[in-house]
């Protein structure tokens, strides 16, 4: 029949060597991420301890929290229901959102913080530079320009006298006690 695709050229096991090749590599590359895996823990209880900290900007916080609502509303880029898809989106979007948090610490605080919680301070710069090579740098840009515009968005608010509105559109939003 004309016009139909080849089937036979479509298949899985026809893709060229090259194809295959880079795909071995992107598997390749994702194994990398065992070790910082078994870190994760770790790296969560200094999140939070860098969170706590009042020095911590809030726009930086916001970050956290804005990633942490993209994870919690459900309302994906890419549905949950597709297999390894659905939360690779959701994975994607925290990883972003730490690398960003991390970027905005002042190194000094980072390694008070680091050296409190009994981190490998070179494991960790290795795991953070790991995450980077593998985060586009467009996509990297873009999210690293959050936090300005956070910050932007706040001093809207303050400057405009919409504030004590906004705090209380914000209480009045919270879920009260079950009744």
């Amino acid at each position: 029949m004309a016009g139909l695709p080849n089937m036979a050229s479509t298949t899985k096991g026809s893709r060229s060597p090259r194809a295959r090749k880079g795909s071995l590599l992107r598997s390749l590359r994702w194994l990398a991420f065992v070790p910082v895996a078994s870190r994760v823990p770790m790296y969560a209880r200094l999140v939070w301890v860098l969170a706590l900290d009042p020095r911590i900007p809030a726009s930086r916080k916001a970050v956290l929290a804005g990633a942490a609502g993209y994870v919690l509303l459900g309302r994906d880029l890419v549905p949950d229901d597709i297999p390894v898809l659905g939360g690779i989106d959701d994975l994607a979007v925290v990883i972003l959102a730490v690398e960003v948090f991390f970027d905005g610490i002042p190194d000094e605080i980072l390694d008070e913080k680091i050296a409190e919680l009994e981190i490998d301070r070179e494991a960790f710069r290795r795991d953070m530079a790991q995450v980077r090579r593998l985060t586009p740098a467009p996509v990297r840009r873009i999210i690293r320009r959050l936090p300005e515009a956070f910050d932007a968005a706040g001093r809207f608010v303050k400057q405009s006298g919409i504030e004590p509105r906004v705090r209380a559109w914000i209480t009045d939003a919270r879920p009260g006690p079950a009744s």
